[in-house]
């Protein structure tokens, strides 16, 4: 078992949010293009699981980015934004995420 952790409020010149994004999109071309719009943000930690350190004006703009991509009547996506200290634990086959400046392209 791993241990990461993640202080949001950390004495930043930006302060970032811890943000978990899980989805279930039935069409695979629209699903393979969610996942790589993702990648611009975060790290993909499960098949269908992203996590991200981002500031507050791009999780704006990913839940935008994210509604306008989705059929919201086949389609299912989660976003779960954390603030403050947390933990996450690892089992099994699972990389741990450094934190990172995420750049999107």
């Amino acid at each position: 078992m791993e241990n990461y952790f993640w202080n949001t409020e950390e004495t930043q010149s930006v302060k970032k949010l811890y943000v978990l994004i899980i989805y279930d999109i039935v069409d695979n071309k629209k699903r393979l293009a969610f996942a790589k719009k993702l990648n611009g943000y975060g790290f993909r930690v499960q098949k269908s699981a992203f996590e991200a350190m981002i500031t507050e004006s791009l999780y704006r703009k990913l839940i935008d980015e994210i509604s306008r991509m989705i059929d919201k009547e086949l389609d299912s996506v989660r976003v779960y934004k954390i603030r403050g200290s947390g933990e996450v634990n690892l089992f099994g086959v699972s990389p741990a995420i450094a934190d990172e400046e995420v750049i999107i392209i």
